[in-house]
């Protein structure tokens, strides 16, 4: 399979990079920061250095060309503020969108984020109210596109060894954690089965087999 993995320097990113590359995937890995280039090709991917929040259309587009599935896994990460929110984790998925529409990728998975599409709680701190207000954007407009996509909202996420064993369905599940290693290892398995499309499912770890949480959808 050919991916390209939109956020690559990104700590799920890099895990789901070495898992495709193991196997014998080619992986391109779009970065903002040419510093990161070791880390991607150390991980078995491409770095290729396109900042999305500045990169226009026809350069996303080129990118992505020839792509068999297209991993949105960006985001402005802990320190940014809410306009960052809005620029990486709603516009840089819009834009990538567009990209995977022009290039002709059908199939595109976007890692959001639990919770993402309800309204914030009362109280909620501006930064991460924004942040969800993004990804729920993000998420409304990859529904309205004729893609194969996928949307993916992991529970609090942790550094843990991956366990194997999730619980993954249509939302609501229930808040809970899970294990980055799980996260990526659920993204290849969810790669692997075309038949899992137009689908938004939160992920959290459970009790049962990554190979049999994917099978039942």
């Amino acid at each position: 399979m050919n991916v390209v993995i939109a956020g690559g320097h990104g700590q799920i990113a890099l895990r789901l990079a070495r898992l495709l590359a193991a196997r014998g995937d080619t992986v391109l890995s779009l970065i903002r920061n040419p510093d990161h280039a070791g880390d991607v090709r150390a991980a078995g991917a491409g770095p290729v250095v396109c900042d999305l929040e500045q990169a226009g259309l026809d350069e996303v587009a080129a990118e992505v060309t020839g792509a068999e599935a297209v991993v949105f896994a960006a985001g402005a990460g802990p320190g940014s503020g809410a306009g960052r929110k809005d620029s990486v984790d709603r516009a840089a998925s819009v834009l990538v969108a567009d990209a995977a529409e022009r290039a002709g990728v059908r199939r595109l998975l976007q890692v959001s984020a639990m919770g993402a599409g309800e309204p914030p709680r009362a109280g909620t701190d501006e930064v991460w109210a924004a942040y969800v207000r993004a990804k729920g954007a993000a998420e409304e407009d990859l529904r309205a596109r004729d893609l194969d996509w996928l949307i993916l909202r992991p529970g609090r996420l942790t550094d843990d060894p991956g366990t194997g064993r999730v619980r993954l369905a249509e939302p609501p599940i229930g808040r809970g954690e899970v294990t980055r290693d799980d996260v990526a290892a659920v993204i290849v398995a969810l790669l692997d089965a075309p038949g899992a499309r137009h689908r938004t499912l939160d992920l959290i770890n459970g009790g049962t087999p990554i190979a049999d949480a994917v099978a039942v959808l």
